[in-house]
């Protein structure tokens, strides 16, 4: 995503008339987009920086050997890819296939599918950061203050004094900055790292409460509004 908050486009092709019909159709979406000649120089780039959408061109194993790059890529967040080919035969690894030639109409369906996907995937792994202190209750009984540090759509982050284990299950009522009241959360210790830091995932909460923070979250999201509508 760029410093604009738009998300961020890679196309691999050399067409000028397939760069200009999807170049519109991706403004209108807030997506900003850069222009690759070939899959080697896709592969290079994409081990540089993540990207948030990549079209491919379809040019056989070339194009092949950059969708398995992609997936087998050590980032955790992988992109939206869309294939665009002679026959529009599903292609392992493309979330998409267009058929070419390629019309405004199947285009636009297309992306706006991906751009949808990809607010989801945004929400799943952005973390918005928070310094909210809290009691946690542990399943045996212990009581432990934490303090919350950052949360997310599956999960949040604390810190804690006291030791914790993976595995360990905590409930606590979590104050939301601008909401009126505090949610009930109960979470399971995923990851510990030094000086108490602590990955958790959300085991349960109340549907009312799952409610407020999934409204809270939205909130929160910052992200460039398409100027077409998806």
């Amino acid at each position: 995503m760029t410093s604009d908050l738009t998300f961020e486009c890679l196309l691999v092709s050399r067409d000028e008339s397939l760069f200009r019909t999807i170049a519109r159709i991706l403004r209108g979406l807030s997506i900003s987009i850069d222009l690759c000649f070939s899959s080697e120089r896709a592969c290079d780039q994409l081990s540089q920086t993540s990207r948030d959408l990549v079209v491919i061109d379809w040019e056989g194993e070339a194009s092949s050997e950059l969708l398995y790059r992609i997936w087998q890529g050590g980032k955790s967040r992988k992109p939206i890819v869309v294939a665009i080919s002679d026959t529009g035969s599903p292609l392992p690894g493309a979330h998409f296939v267009l058929k070419k030639p390629v019309t405004a109409e199947s285009a636009v369906k297309a992306f706006q599918e991906a751009y949808s996907i990809m607010l989801l995937d945004y929400r799943r792994y952005v973390r918005y950061a928070v310094m909210v202190p809290a009691v946690a209750a542990l399943d045996d009984g212990r009581r432990v203050p934490v303090r919350v540090t950052d949360i997310g759509d599956g999960g949040l982050g604390l810190s804690a004094k006291e030791q914790l284990a993976v595995g360990d299950v905590l409930s606590f009522r979590l104050p939301l900055s601008g909401v009126k009241r505090d949610i009930l959360v109960n979470v399971r210790v995923l990851w510990t790292r030094e000086f108490g830091r602590t990955g958790c995932e959300f085991v349960s909460i109340p549907p009312v409460d799952l409610m407020i923070l999934q409204d809270w979250l939205k909130s929160k999201m910052q992200v460039k509004k398409p100027l077409t509508l998806v």
